[in-house]
């Protein structure tokens, strides 16, 4: 066994707004060397950091847009959200639930605030990642995972430390209730202040730990603030994380596909070919119908 090594603690970047609902930081594709290849598979993180949005009659979000090639999951921690796409997926998230839409061979998607949520307003938080798909399965059939914060699989830590959310992979032989194409580990740590956990996960794997709440050190030595992102070098499997005050730390870690990456905007290939054909079928409307 060798211990994982600290590569860089990335600061949020500038936010901007997706649609006018998601004030987001885009870490990944990012200026921190968290390039899609560096980072494979995951090709996009967004963050939208806690951010309180006032009462509106009119829910906030993104309109219809299409996708294809990849995995879309939205972890939300505070608020609501509507979501619907061509392929009949749908349904609303709240805190702690997960949306995994495998857009693969191509859908349509739109997501809003949750309009009962929208009236009200309130502290909104939320994460999204693309996944990318293996190349055999990019035209594989769309589908749809609801994952309900009352479903994932929890392990709880020695000492009282606080308790682990297997969204999906694996942790101390606890399985993730999520299906991925992939080895894909994705979990939240909750964390009491001094509470401590391990994590093991095969060198090669690209890791990155997110500090949605509290602050955390690393191995004893790097300290990663609130909202800021932890990247893990491929220098060995297992690390130590404490939290410094109650925490949630989002833990992600993935063996890379290790095959050509083609992105343009909603579509990620693996040949700028497969990217001119992905236009020519949404403008086909091959995409499917979903009303905006």
């Amino acid at each position: 066994m060798k211990t994982k090594t600290v590569e860089l603690v990335a600061a949020p970047p500038s936010p901007h707004f997706v649609g006018d609902g998601f004030r987001v930081h885009n870490f990944i594709p990012g200026g921190f060397r968290m390039d899609m290849k560096r980072m494979d598979p995951f090709i996009m993180m967004d963050y939208n950091s806690k951010y309180v949005f006032p009462p509106a009659t009119k829910p906030k979000g993104v309109g219809v847009h299409p996708h294809r090639g990849f995995e879309t999951v939205t972890i939300a921690y505070k608020g609501r959200v509507a979501h619907h796409d061509s392929g009949g997926g749908g349904g609303v998230i709240g805190e702690g639930d997960i949306q995994w839409m495998t857009a693969a061979s191509g859908v349509l998607h739109k997501e809003y605030h949750e309009e009962a949520w929208s009236k009200k307003g309130g502290e909104f938080q939320m994460v999204q990642l693309w996944v990318n798909l293996p190349k055999k399965d990019k035209m594989s059939p769309p589908k749809y995972q609801a994952i309900k914060y009352d479903t994932i699989n929890r392990v709880a830590l020695e000492n009282n430390a606080g308790t682990i959310e297997v969204i999906a992979g694996e942790y101390q032989g606890t399985l993730g209730v999520a299906s991925t194409f992939s080895p894909v580990n994705m979990m939240n740590a909750k964390l009491k202040k001094g509470g401590k956990a391990s994590f093991q996960f095969p060198a090669n794997f690209n890791t990155v730990l997110l500090a949605i709440e509290g602050s955390f050190i690393i191995n004893g030595t790097e300290q990663v603030p609130t909202d800021h992102l932890a990247l893990m070098a491929n220098d060995g499997d297992q690390f130590e994380v404490e939290a410094s005050e109650d925490s949630v730390i989002l833990v992600l870690s993935g063996e890379p596909l290790n095959e050509p990456i083609a992105a343009q905007g909603p579509f990620v290939m693996n040949t700028r070919e497969e990217i001119a054909e992905a236009i020519d079928d949404y403008n086909l409307g091959k995409f499917g119908h979903l009303e905006d």
